[in-house]
C-alpha cells in the first residue's frame, strides 16, 4: 500500500524496505521504512500528499531525511512489541486483543518471561523453522507481563527478532501460566533449540509492534 501511494504521487517506481516483517494480522503501533528517490516537496508535503492516497488504517507520521547508507531494517538497535489479552468477551476488541478467558497465574509467567533475558542467547526454539537467517541470536532486555483489569498485555523488547518469535513466547508462557509447564521449562526450551518443544503460537492478532528505536547518526 505505501509503496503503491508512494509511485502513483511521485510519478516513478519505488521500492521501500521496513524495519521488519510482521505476519497477516499483526498492528504496527510504530514502523518505520527507507525508501530513495529525488522530490522538491518538503518532508511535510510528502506525509501530506501520502497520506490523502493511503487508506484510512494507515498513517505516516513524520518524514525524516536520513544519510545515503542508512538503512531501517539494518540500523535499527530495538524493537519492541506488545501482546494483547482480553481475559473477558470483548466485541470491540474481536480483531485487536486475544480473548483468553482461562485463570492464569501471572506471577509464574513473568518468573519465566524473566529466564528470556541476556544478551546474544540462542532463540531457535522460538523460531519459524526453515527460516533464513544467519544466526539464532537475539539481546532481549525487557520481558514482562502487565495486569490491568480484564486485560493483560506482554511486554518484549530486544536487538532483534526471529520470524514468528514473539508469538511462541507468548504461547510458551500461557502455558507457564496454565500450570501446562513449569518456569524452569523454559531454560530446557532454550538449550533444547528445537521448537517443538515450545508451546503454540498465539494468534497474530493480538500483537503489536509498537517501538523501533535508531541512532541518531543515521539523520541528516
Amino acid at each position: 500500500m505505501v509503496n503503491k501511494a508512494l509511485s502513483t504521487m511521485l510519478q516513478t517506481d519505488l521500492n521501500i524496505s521496513g524495519s521488519g516483517r510482521t505476519d497477516t494480522g499483526v498492528h504496527c503501533k510504530q514502523q518505520f521504512f527507507h525508501v530513495d528517490f529525488e522530490s522538491v516537496l518538503t518532508e511535510e508535503d510528502l506525509r501530506y500528499k501520502a497520506n490523502a492516497i493511503l487508506p484510512f488504517d494507515i498513517s505516516i507520521n513524520s518524514v525524516r531525511k536520513v544519510k545515503n547508507e542508512s538503512h531501517a531494517r539494518f540500523d535499527a538497535i530495538s524493537r519492541s512489541y506488545e501482546y494483547h489479552i482480553n481475559t473477558v468477551k470483548d466485541p470491540f476488541a474481536r480483531d485487536l486483543s486475544y480473548y483468553f478467558s482461562n485463570k492464569l497465574n501471572i506471577e509464574n509467567m513473568n518468573a519465566a518471561a524473566a529466564l528470556l533475558l541476556g544478551e546474544k542467547r540462542d532463540y531457535e526454539s522460538f523460531s519459524r523453522v526453515k527460516t533464513e537467517v544467519n544466526n539464532f541470536e537475539c539481546s532481549i532486555s525487557k520481558a514482562y507481563w502487565e495486569s490491568t483489569g480484564d486485560k493483560l498485555v506482554f511486554h518484549i523488547t530486544s536487538n532483534r527478532f526471529l520470524r514468528g518469535m514473539v508469538r511462541a513466547i507468548v504461547g510458551t508462557l500461557l502455558d507457564v501460566g496454565l500450570g501446562r509447564r513449569s518456569i524452569e521449562d523454559l531454560n530446557t526450551i532454550l538449550l533444547n533449540k528445537n521448537r517443538r518443544d515450545a508451546g503454540r503460537a498465539a494468534p497474530a492478532h493480538g500483537l503489536y509492534l509498537t517501538q523501533v528505536i535508531y541512532p541518531e547518526n543515521i539523520y541528516l
